[in-house]
């Protein structure tokens, strides 16, 4: 059986909770169920022998043992018992949840799966959606970890896509995350093709599993005897139950999957990883952990999370970003990539010396980012903003060094053919590679638009640095527009400088200090003052004497107040100035217009 004829087969179950039930209700039932089911023919061939230890009182290790996996039941209830005494089968079906090991019971309880038994038999639906899960048979050698784990997927796909209201918060596009999985892989040969090689994946807002879940599939498809060890984190309590029976379908270790506030009580203290990937929610204020976060921020500096600084209270994203740069394997034991989507907003809020900038100064310094990826606006579920996946990384190849790559995906999407929310686009497997090529081969590229004769797109083409354009057709043109862009780091980097002017007397004249350092120097006017943004490329005197000096010939600089800050202007490097059309061309069409309407009022007037 495939995974999508099984899991057409469970969600044949929506039918019988119909009227019932909502739409967007229906997972709190089918999810637990399913993972109910799986676990009772998982430990259906060791039962009788975790059941022979039990009634020998040994403690959960010998269970475990027993049972063959990492997780037991210490009950003689199935499911087949279950539906054979239909008169207690809901106290039967609890006793049966409370006999599992704590970390899968963990799971029942998150998806407060009591409150639903409940539900089910008070509108006389218990038995039947017992007796259609007892029917069908998902036992390993039927259905294997691979098969199930992509069943459990599409459930959980249909019923974030159901739930358009909350799914942006806890499911990120399947074509995001690909492209992000990736950018992730692209250029580490070893992890791809070494026999039986281990890596660990994170994800600090883990929602339903889907990044660590798409990493281990990739992963699988280019080298199946690669081992991915998953870790995760994730604040509510239903997307945690359902990443967590994810994780416990596809034979991972689900005490590494913790339920909490990241940012607040990290879940992994200590641990660092091979990579990461995170989508962390964009613009939310994160006033509820700032007393926890300020703290560290003071206590431990950069022996903490936050040591570069702290973003504004209404934008906690930068807060996610140095939480994983605080979970990067080091270098020296073989170094760490991981991905982040973010809005735009960290990329230039904050002037020099704010939060912001510090973060980013403290990341281009160290260069530790490889490149940002603009994705289309409308690719979400909850929002239609311009969102960038971040590529970060503390073991970049030689050519890499020191520099940043910008590339603009905004053009890749093709329509959806139904909405889902605010979701309207999505990116194909073409577009992803596009990306995917000019990020692995780190080059400049162009998109070349050609437009026929009557101005109509008709094609499209990357064209690397270096190669020539595609020709334009008999009276058509081709349009060039910047594709993928390489930057020195310190090109994002600048200094504020004050730029001060004499306070003037009643006579006319600059007012003198009378003592201390300012004593016969001119007073600033702090009416007058202004800044200045040099790039730090640039001479900073060579600069003033160009810029300011021919205006201002009084004016000086206070040394003392100049900072540096670092910004991302990304959409200023991918803008194309299109002059208008010719004066001429203009007069010619607007004089053929008025012709038009004076014959027209001219028939109404006659």
């Amino acid at each position: 059986m495939n995974h999508q004829s099984l899991s057409n087969f469970i969600w044949s179950v929506a039918d019988l909770l119909r009227g019932d039930y909502k739409q967007s209700e229906y997972g709190r039932v089918i999810l637990p169920f399913t993972v109910l089911r799986r676990l009772d023919c998982v430990l259906a061939p060791t039962r009788a022998a975790v059941l022979k230890e039990v009634e020998a009182g040994r403690p959960d290790p010998f269970l475990v043992r027993a049972s063959g996996h990492n997780f037991f039941n210490r009950t003689a209830i199935d499911l087949a018992k279950l539906v054979g005494d239909q008169d207690n089968i809901g106290t039967n079906l609890l006793s049966y949840i409370q006999g599992f090991s704590p970390e899968v019971r963990d799971i029942f309880e998150q998806f407060e799966f009591g409150a639903q038994i409940d539900r089910l038999a008070k509108n006389g639906l218990l038995y039947q959606v017992t007796e259609r899960f007892a029917g069908i048979d998902l036992h390993p050698t039927r259905v294997d970890n691979n098969q199930m784990g992509l069943a459990f997927e599409e459930l959980i796909r249909k019923f974030a896509e159901i739930s358009n209201e909350t799914a942006g918060e806890h499911f990120t596009p399947r074509e995001v995350i690909r492209l992000m999985v990736n950018l992730l892989f692209v250029e580490d040969d070893e992890v791809l093709t070494k026999p039986s090689v281990v890596r660990s994946i994170y994800d600090p807002t883990a929602g339903t599993g889907g990044m660590l879940s798409i990493a281990e599939e990739y992963l699988r498809e280019h080298n199946p005897t690669a081992q991915l060890t998953m870790w995760g984190q994730e604040l509510n309590p239903e997307s945690y139950a359902i990443c967590k029976a994810d994780m416990l379908i596809k034979g991972q270790d689900i005490t590494k999957i913790v339920q909490g506030n990241t940012l607040s009580d990290d879940g992994h203290p200590g641990a660092k990883f091979d990579y990461m990937l995170a989508n962390p929610p964009f613009g939310v204020e994160w006033k509820k952990v700032q007393k926890e976060v300020q703290d560290e921020h003071q206590r431990l500096g950069h022996a903490g999370r936050f040591g570069p600084g702290l973003p504004r209270v209404s934008d906690g994203s930068l807060l996610f970003l140095m939480h994983l740069l605080s979970k990067m394997r080091p270098w020296t034991e073989g170094g760490c990539r991981f991905g982040i989507v973010l809005n735009g907003s960290p990329l230039f809020t904050g002037g020099a010396g704010s939060g912001e900038s510090e973060i980013r100064r403290y990341m281009l310094e160290n260069d530790l980012v490889e490149a940002i990826i603009a994705l289309p606006t409308d690719m979400f579920y909850n929002t239609g903003i311009a969102t960038y996946v971040w590529i970060l990384s503390n073991k970049k190849p030689k050519a890499r060094t020191g520099k940043l790559q910008l590339i603009d995906g905004s053009g890749f999407w093709q329509k959806m053919r139904k909405s889902l929310g605010s979701k309207r686009k999505q990116m194909s497997d073409d577009h992803i590679a596009d990306v995917t090529r000019l990020f692995g081969a780190f080059v400049e590229a162009e998109l070349a638009t050609v437009l026929d004769a009557g101005d109509k797109e008709v094609a499209r083409e990357v064209v690397i640095a270096g190669e020539a354009p595609p020709v334009a057709p008999e009276g058509g043109k081709v349009k060039l527009a910047p594709l993928s862009r390489i930057f020195a780091n310190e090109s994002f980097g600048y200094r504020t400088i004050t730029v001060e002017r004499p306070l003037l007397g009643e006579n006319g004249k600059p007012v003198l200090g009378q003592k201390g350092k300012t004593k016969g120097k001119p007073q600033p006017d702090s009416a007058l003052r202004d800044t200045e943004n040099v790039p730090l490329s640039e001479d900073v005197e060579i600069y003033f004497a160009r810029e300011v000096t021919p205006h201002a010939p009084d004016a000086w600089i206070d040394h003392e107040k100049t900072k540096i800050g670092y910004e991302i202007p990304f959409n200023r490097h991918f803008y194309v100035f299109e002059p208008p059309r010719p004066l001429a061309e203009i007069d010619a069409e607007l004089a053929k217009v008025t012709a038009r309407i004076q014959v027209m009022l001219t028939e109404l007037a006659t």
